[in-house]
């Protein structure tokens, strides 16, 4: 049987009154959020939030900062410590996203998305020709999350 590529594992068991019962283990989803930001009114930081209050693992980027958040940050792309991200979440400029995007090439990524702001014709040109599939939308609200629901006040 094929459960998708979330599901890293499937047993079988037994239950009490004889019916099979099947226990999927699923791999934790991970993601990228370029633009991370320590300024919790920034949507940047709301983002590390959403995918971290979701079950994501989540991989902050700041040229300078150690965390966001509570989460390790790190300065690159290419520092990130995984073989694949399910996603890329632009909260940048299109020229600072423009300056990143050649960390991409060779990488294991399943989606970009261009959050609204972070998008111009030269990045998408660019993504286009690193056959990377770009969704221009805001990936919080993709996760059924309102950036509204994340205090600006430092916690």
């Amino acid at each position: 049987m094929d459960f998708g590529d979330d599901v890293t594992r499937v047993e079988t068991h037994l239950s009490s009154s004889g019916k099979e019962v099947f226990v999927m283990h699923a791999r934790q989803r991970t993601v990228a959020v370029i633009g991370a930001s320590a300024d919790r009114s920034k949507f940047g930081n709301k983002a590390v939030r959403a995918f971290r209050d979701q079950g994501w693992l989540v991989f902050p980027i700041h040229p300078h900062r150690a965390e966001i958040e509570g989460v390790r940050a790190y300065p690159r792309l290419r520092d990130v410590p995984t073989p694949h991200l399910d996603r890329v979440s632009f909260y940048v400029p299109p020229e600072v996203g423009l300056s990143v995007i050649d960390d991409l090439a060779g990488m294991s990524v399943g989606e970009i998305w261009l959050n609204p702001g972070s998008e111009s014709t030269e990045l998408l040109q660019r993504l286009s020709q690193l056959g990377l599939a770009t969704i221009q939308a805001c990936s919080i609200l993709a996760l059924g999350r309102d950036p509204g629901e994340y205090s600006d006040q430092p916690e």
